[in-house]
């Protein structure tokens, strides 16, 4: 089989389990509380990592990190998984899966945001039509269907559903230019991230958690956070072209209003689809900015 057509398998697989991802949050929030979620979904995803390491027969690059490359993970692990999913687990506790998946994915334009002060960026005007479009986008679905009987009935889950992009964001621009592994440096962010959440999880939960509890955080850890990366790192590793492969991610949140509709059996609003249409649009003008100067 060509390279190219593995890549292609790679990224469905990948496509199809973070498809998966927002009702598996919301079928492990019934049944835990967001720490306890994040806490074993953790734990699994570290493991996961860690055998991955071991079948790559990388155990060595464990061992010769640099301190620095350790503080790195330090500050990486803390925003991701740590902050980052403690707050998407909020919104998504907050808000249907619908809404709170869709206002996530949100992330690509707060990048654009954020590198204005972080890497000193100017703000061309392709990119302010863009945030425009996905600003749009953003009040379609928090109107959960009512766009002309406008009303927020969760403010504070849509603050933390797009607090949570602006998380990623700089997860993404602070791991920027890494020159070790990606599965080493994955699996330190883990490492240190679920000593924080082992800490937050006995101050202010329990470490007890239902057997349906912990089935969902073991598919969450396997499958969104540590397996699901993998193939996602592979598929761009063996594509000729990453950009092909980086723009079928975008199918992802359309697979996952699939999931959502047929698993957790919640009525998709029209809103939800034209404002997830109109953030995916604004996503590719911004990436694509510079090819049509």
């Amino acid at each position: 089989m060509k390279q190219s057509n593995k890549a292609y398998i790679y990224v469905s697989l990948a496509i199809l389990f973070w498809g998966t991802s927002a009702s598996a949050f919301k079928i492990g929030l019934l049944h835990s509380d967001y720490f306890q979620l994040l806490l074993y979904s953790s734990i699994t995803a570290l493991v996961i990592l860690f055998l991955i390491i071991v079948i790559q027969k990388k155990v060595k690059f464990i061992f010769t990190i640099k301190v620095y490359d350790i503080k790195k993970s330090i500050i990486l692990g803390f925003l991701s998984p740590f902050l980052y999913y403690t707050i998407l687990f909020k919104a998504y506790s907050l808000l249907q899966a619908q809404i709170a998946q869709t206002l996530n994915y949100i992330w690509p334009i707060t990048l654009v945001l954020l590198s204005i002060p972080i890497l000193k960026q100017k703000l061309a005007f392709k990119s302010i039509i863009a945030l425009i479009i996905s600003f749009i986008g953003v009040i379609f679905i928090s109107s959960k269907g009512k766009l002309f009987d406008y009303s927020i009935t969760e403010p504070l889950g849509i603050f933390l559903a797009l607090g949570s992009s602006i998380l990623w964001a700089l997860y993404w621009l602070y791991n920027m230019k890494d020159n070790i592994n990606q599965i080493i440096r994955l699996f330190y962010n883990f490492l240190f991230a679920v000593i924080f959440i082992f800490v937050t999880t006995v101050i202010y939960s329990s470490l007890s958690i239902s057997i349906y509890g912990l089935i969902s955080a073991v598919y969450i850890g396997m499958f969104e956070m540590a397996f699901t990366y993998v193939l996602w790192l592979k598929a761009l590793q063996l594509s000729r072209t990453t950009t092909k492969i980086i723009n079928l991610i975008f199918l992802t949140p359309f697979v996952s209003l699939i999931f959502i509709h047929f698993i957790l059996h919640e009525n998709i609003y029209y809103t939800t689809i034209v404002g997830l249409v109109l953030i995916i649009v604004g996503i590719i003008i911004e990436q694509t900015k510079k090819s049509l100067k």
